[in-house]
């Protein structure tokens, strides 16, 4: 049977279609919703009064398909919350500090100066209101982490989430939009007073119970770097990891095991079946036991903070579940689209989540290709069959994330083959383990000679995958890969399985055609980067001049050269461009580029001796200047001003210019400047 014959998957496409034009085209709204509602009333009266007639009719297909598209499309615009009328956005004062009651939902990973969190908003200056917040608490020695369900009154002001100020540089704005957060808060400990601590939803308690059990473990001996592992296992918390462990992850192809998804919860659900066979033996066992999976498996997947990933995870096993104690055969592609329709259509925007589309394409590569793979090499010995097993389990899944991930990360772990045959067969002792030990420190009663053992499982863990992690010559990084080679890989994996399946020849065109596709996408790219560009990048208290001629790049910084191949402004930039060659080099004073002259007035101020009017002016490290003579001196057509210098002085220069008509390009606030060819 072929899988489009499913109609679930049918009905999936086209509410992931729906969802998309959505997320990239407005329509009236009203519009959208009425004919939601009277495609829906039509499909259901149809499919009442004239089922046996009008079922296999192909206007009703096309009818129930863009009723399905319809839905998705209504389903994303209503889950933005900034459209309805009592969002907070509506009534928000600009540029004024307001009154603010919030409830803390999320703890988010902090950073150098920042605890983060997520804030609903209760109301603005008495007014109640929705919406969510970015809450930036500064770290001092006497803050205190506050807790989820914790609710907060602030005065303050709302600023935007700034967008990126690089090219091609992750834009965090865009990641917290789809999460309905539009603005953000810069809080002192001593600006917020509390409300209450009272815990009044699933989710606070939830969090009460993580903080619990954190504290039984550091009672019972747990060395932070072992907690945290533990939290991102079996709690899918990853916000207290130390950074280098959690790079070795990455960097050993190993980061899936500490995002809580199907290969945490199918360990899950095969040590609860085992648990609950018992009730099997007693009447109504067989409703009972599915029942009971199910609800611990929806806990736990709350506990875990229902990311993307594990509430995909749950919702898919809690299908398999259903549909193995009532012995009905099961196919995986309808229990994975069923999965999938039941959580975009609640929650549409999970469809544009890294972790989300992840975790599918994994679970599809696995039950697709390595089947195929595990076929092509059996032995007698069951230990060579299990490692055969973990090793086609651990291929297909890489090839069906691949392509995916190049395009978001940009890079690709060769040992990920050695780190995952040792990882994924102790994952389940690792899980098993965890778990008793997290009921036996809830109960008081965990053995020392448990939490010296399991410590050192997960320091050998650790230390394992640091190891693969030193070999860096096998981390293939900054790869360049565009959404149009990404679609072109997976067309190729598609056409090569149906072909192996089905030996037409229709699959092989679509193969290669797809091939020759990709190669002339390379040749664009190649000649698109034959540009020249010049580029004063954003970079804080420092300054940072690109000048790019075809995939060469010239880079003029004042920073430590080890430090500036490091940073992810020229990883970036080097990824976005397709760049080949970086020569690093000292800041000179003055630039030519296309005719055109680039002067840069330093902390020293010189510029009165010059023969030449330069087009573009670039202050760095705050100049004592009168900015009224340089205008009048050299009367340039823009001037810009880096994030080396003090906030005093752009807001002087500011002023200046904006009084003189002049251009001023502030990076802090407007981004890199760039100019390509002769056109800024």
């Amino acid at each position: 049977m072929r899988l489009l014959n499913f109609n679930i998957i049918r009905l999936l496409l086209f509410l992931v279609l729906g969802v998309l034009i959505g997320r990239y085209i407005s329509f009236d709204i009203t519009l959208v919703f009425s004919s939601s509602l009277s495609l829906v009333v039509i499909v259901g009266v149809s499919w009442f009064l004239l089922r046996k007639k009008i079922v296999r009719h192909p206007f009703f297909a096309v009818l129930v398909y863009l009723t399905m598209t319809c839905i998705g499309y209504t389903s994303y615009i209503i889950n933005i919350d900034r459209n309805k009328p009592n969002h907070y956005a509506h009534i928000l004062a600009p540029n004024q500090p307001s009154d603010f009651i919030l409830q803390i939902t999320k703890r988010l990973k902090p950073d150098l100066y920042n605890e983060k969190y997520i804030a609903s908003v209760l109301s603005i200056n008495k007014q109640k209101v929705i919406g969510n917040l970015l809450i930036n608490m500064r770290k001092d020695s006497t803050s205190n982490n506050l807790d989820v369900d914790t609710v907060i009154f602030t005065s303050a002001q709302v600023s935007p989430i700034q967008g990126p100020l690089n090219p091609y540089q992750f834009d965090y704005s865009k990641y917290l939009e789809l999460q309905n957060i539009y603005h953000q808060l810069y809080l002192a400990d001593s600006a917020i007073k509390t409300l209450s601590t009272e815990k009044t939803s699933i989710y606070g308690y939830a969090d009460a119970l993580r903080k619990t059990i954190n504290t039984e473990l550091k009672k019972a001996g747990f060395k932070p770097d072992t907690m945290g592992i533990i939290n991102a296992m079996l709690l899918g918390q990853r916000q207290d990891i130390d950074k280098t462990i959690y790079n070795n992850y990455i960097n050993a192809g190993t980061i899936h095991i500490l995002a809580v998804s199907g290969l945490h919860v199918g360990i899950i659900l095969i040590i609860l079946n085992t648990l609950f066979k018992p009730l099997l033996f007693i009447r109504y066992g067989y409703v009972i036991e599915p029942i009971l999976i199910v609800f611990l498996l929806w806990l736990f997947a709350i506990v875990a903070g229902l990311s993307p990933s594990v509430t995909r995870a749950v919702a898919m096993f809690s299908i398999i579940s259903i549909a193995m104690h009532l012995k009905r055969p099961t196919n995986i592609y309808n229990t994975l689209a069923i999965s999938a329709f039941l959580i975009l259509l609640f929650k549409p925007s999970f469809l544009f989540q890294v972790g989300f589309q992840m975790s599918y394409l994994a679970v599809l590569g696995i039950v697709s290709i390595q089947p195929i793979f595990y076929k092509m090499l059996r032995s007698k010995y069951w230990i060579f069959n299990k490692m055969w097993q973990i090793f086609t389990v651990t291929l297909a899944a890489q090839i069906g994330v691949l392509p995916i991930s190049l395009f978001y990360f940009h890079q690709f772990p060769g040992l990920f083959f050695v780190s995952n045959l040792v990882v994924i067969p102790f994952l389940g002792l690792v899980l098993g383990l965890g778990l008793l030990v997290i009921v036996l420190s809830l109960l008081n009663a965990l053995p020392i000679i448990l939490v010296m053992g399991y410590s050192t499982i997960i320091e050998s863990l650790n230390a394992f995958i640091g190891w693969v992690a030193t070999f860096e010559a096998l981390l293939f990084r900054d790869i360049p890969f565009n959404i149009f080679q990404v679609v072109g890989c997976y067309i190729i994996v598609v056409a090569i399985l149906q072909f192996y399946k089905t030996k037409s020849a229709k699959w092989v065109m679509l193969c290669l055609g797809s091939i020759i596709a990709l190669q002339g996408n390379t040749l664009i790219s190649n000649i698109n980067s034959q540009k020249e560009a010049l580029v004063i990048f954003n970079k804080s208290r420092h300054t940072v001049i690109g000048l790019q001629n075809g995939k060469h790049l010239s880079l003029f910084q004042n920073l430590d050269s080890t430090e500036t191949l490091n940073d992810n402004l020229l990883k970036n930039y080097k990824v976005g461009e397709g760049i080949t060659d970086i020569d690093l080099q000292q800041i000179e004073p003055v630039y030519k580029f296309n005719s055109e002259l680039l002067l840069v007035i330093d902390s020293i101020g010189v510029y009165q001796n010059i023969s030449f009017k330069p087009q573009y002016i670039l202050l760095r490290n705050s100049p004592k200047i009168n900015l009224n003579r340089v205008i009048d001196h050299l009367q340039p057509k823009i001037i810009i001003a880096d994030a080396s210098n003090y906030t005093s002085y752009i807001n002087r220069w500011r002023s200046t210019c904006k009084n003189r008509g002049a251009n001023f390009h502030y990076t802090k606030e407007k981004g890199a400047f760039i100019v390509n060819g002769s056109t800024p």
